[in-house]
């Protein structure tokens, strides 16, 4: 581990969606998963709430890491493992995927080497490890080099860059096993109906209005609301246990999303805690789960105003704007079968070079 810690690792820092993280090659780093953990440890910085010592974020947004690698199985591409480390505690966990990280896995595997480019698009399959399921990504490779200029825009992002689109197969039960891991559409916890889904993301959604609060309140107001946060913590440790994902303390799943009726031309208002800190935005997957939730008739659909047309589209609501998501669902089945789920994000390559860990916390 000292060698690792002096020679450094070769690393590439990504914007994907609305989050950041260290992109990884799988072969740079140490085979046994608790050297490998302790190593992305010390290289974050994780276990002070600046990540001082590390180039983490000091946010659980800009604390996440990707390791790639390429598939072994004949319907994906590239394998890609998705880690979400603690800040200001060194905790790492492999429990959940990460959509927005996601988004920058095809672009990273081009650039490493690990997958051809198309003279102008590529098309790749990703197998997200962490639940066992395959994304199809299709991003812009003019002269088969990533292109991560362009015009697409999403909320939580300055600014504007080349679209990547996300297309998800089998991510019901990703985590927990089943779409609706409690087997019922709709739970009372702690006297607050709440809806628990797991469509690539296991969340609990439950009406802004019922724990006290709009949903329409700023970030910075929620995010100072001890009382609140309390309530969510209890809410999602009973949950946990519901769904099959026993102690939840210190996991960052499940994810829990107060909804309310939208206000700027949406179909739902969110707000969304990680595990009990409000997120600036909403997660893909997550917002993935929630609209899974509505579509089914759980807990918050009389608040939603669906779109009309033949199209599965869904524009979701959220502190920093909007985000669209695509949900193909079967509600006459018992429970409702996920035809097809996707999203359109960003990404862009920040930085790619050679990353240095704390030799004191790399052991």
């Amino acid at each position: 581990m000292s060698g690792l810690a002096d020679a450094g690792i070769r690393c590439m820092m990504m914007r994907g969606g609305t989050s950041k993280g260290l992109y990884f090659l799988a072969d740079d780093l140490p085979p046994d998963p608790a050297e490998r953990d302790a190593l992305l440890l010390a290289v974050m910085g994780s276990g002070h709430p600046m990540q001082v010592d590390g180039v983490g974020g000091a946010h659980p947004l800009a604390s996440k890491v990707a390791v790639v690698s390429r598939s072994r199985r004949d319907d994906a591409d590239v394998d890609y493992l998705f880690l979400q480390l603690g800040v200001d505690s060194p905790t790492i966990t492999d429990r959940q995927n990460c959509g927005n990280i996601l988004a920058a896995v095809g672009p990273f595997a081009v650039e490493r080497g690990l997958i051809p480019a198309g003279p102008q698009t590529t098309t790749t399959r990703i197998r997200m490890v962490n639940s066992d399921s395959v994304v199809t990504a299709v991003f812009r490779t003019p002269g088969c080099v990533p292109e991560y200029a362009g015009t697409a825009s999403i909320a939580g992002v300055p600014g504007t860059a080349a679209p990547i689109v996300l297309r998800f197969t089998d991510t019901a039960g990703s985590t927990t096993g089943s779409l609706l891991p409690t087997g019922n559409l709709r739970d009372v916890i702690d006297g607050t109906e709440v809806t628990c889904v797991d469509n690539g993301m296991p969340v609990v959604v439950a009406r802004a209005a019922d724990l006290g609060i709009t949903g329409y309140e700023p970030v910075a107001q929620l995010a100072s609301d001890e009382k609140l946060a309390d309530r969510i913590q209890a809410l999602r440790l009973t949950a946990g246990k519901l769904m099959g994902l026993g102690d939840v303390t210190s996991l960052s799943v499940p994810k829990t999303t107060l909804v309310s009726a939208s206000r700027d031309g949406g179909a739902i208002c969110t707000r969304t805690f990680i595990p009990v800190k409000l997120h600036d935005s909403i997660g893909v997957l997550g917002a993935v789960s929630v609209v899974t939730a509505l579509l089914a008739g759980g807990t918050g659909a009389e608040l939603a105003s669906f779109p009309s047309s033949d199209g599965h589209v869904v524009d979701v609501e959220h502190p920093s704007g909007h985000l669209q998501v695509e949900v193909n669902l079967d509600t006459s089945s018992d429970p409702p079968r996920v035809l097809s789920a996707g999203s359109v994000r960003t990404a862009r390559k920040l930085f790619d070079g050679t990353v240095y860990p704390s030799a004191a916390l790399a052991r």
